[in-house]
């Protein structure tokens, strides 16, 4: 198997990445993403360059001038699109080096931004995550065992950014037994977002063409997960307003008309039937 490893510099995918090296079986390419958002970033890029050199591994990477006011979320989609962009070239999966605490704050976040079901089954989908199961203490003492060196991102402590705020609650202010809890009630929502998903193919499979009578009948929420699936399989989402506001435009449009859903999706809409588009 070919996987791009995306590797920060830090400790979490230094040690994911010589993990993957020890165990031999794949091909590895080393993949790093430079924000641009520190004026050090660039040493951070030179670091993970010489690892995969260490390792005799092919390197790439690429650097963004997003600035020191750049948010979450632009970064992680910059990050996210280049990573792809990557594995999309070479034909591979992308690895990342995700570890249980991450998951924690993931479902933290999204559980304050008011998510349904979907954002409750974090770290699913095509991104390979070996870690999910290990902790952060447990990564910090592979890298001491084995001599690694990583480097310290100074963002990771900044209070500028929800998730490094959440990080530090999580770690001081919640209970070990909640913590624990919490990662069953993960893993349950990961089986249980498996089976609908396996429940909306079945039904979408049994629609050739994407009805609006259909949509116009079933449950406004089975419509909106359904339409959620569509979109997921062209690479696309909408937040459950937008998708709210989009099944309105699937009963109620004019033949011919198209509705801005939002994200770069369209839906084009005729008699009895509509096409959804992105990009």
């Amino acid at each position: 198997m070919k996987y791009i490893v995306a590797v920060s510099g830090g400790v979490d995918s230094v040690v994911l990445l010589d993990m993957l090296v020890k165990k031999g079986e794949d091909e590895l390419i080393v993949a790093h993403f430079d924000h641009g958002i520190r004026p050090e970033s660039d040493a951070d890029a030179r670091f993970v360059e010489a690892l995969a050199n260490s390792y005799r591994l092919k390197f790439e990477t690429k650097r963004e001038e997003l600035g020191e006011s750049a948010s979450e979320e632009l970064a992680r989609e910059r990050r996210y699109k280049f990573l792809r962009g990557v594995a999309e070239r070479n034909g591979a999966k992308l690895v990342t080096a995700h570890h249980i605490e991450d998951s924690l704050e993931s479902i933290a976040i999204n559980l304050m931004r008011g998510t349904g079901w979907r954002g409750l089954a974090v770290m699913s989908g095509d991104i390979v995550r070996p870690l999910l199961s290990t902790s952060k203490n447990q990564l910090y003492y592979y890298g001491l065992e084995h001599n690694l060196e990583w480097i310290q991102d100074e963002t990771n402590y900044s209070k500028k950014y929800l998730r490094n705020r959440l990080r530090c609650k999580i770690k001081h202010d919640l209970p070990a037994a909640n913590k624990v809890r919490l990662r069953w009630l993960w893993q349950d929502q990961l089986e249980l977002r498996r089976k609908i998903n396996t429940e909306l193919d079945e039904m979408i499979s049994h629609q050739s063409i994407l009805s609006r009578y259909f949509f116009s009948n079933i449950d406004e929420s089975v419509a909106s997960e359904l339409l959620q699936s569509v979109l997921e399989s062209k690479g696309a989402s909408l937040t459950r307003p937008q998708r709210k506001r989009a099944i309105h435009a699937i009963k109620t449009m004019k033949p011919g008309g198209v509705f801005e859903a939002g994200a770069g999706v369209k839906l084009e809409f005729s008699q009895r039937e509509f096409v959804v588009k992105t990009g």
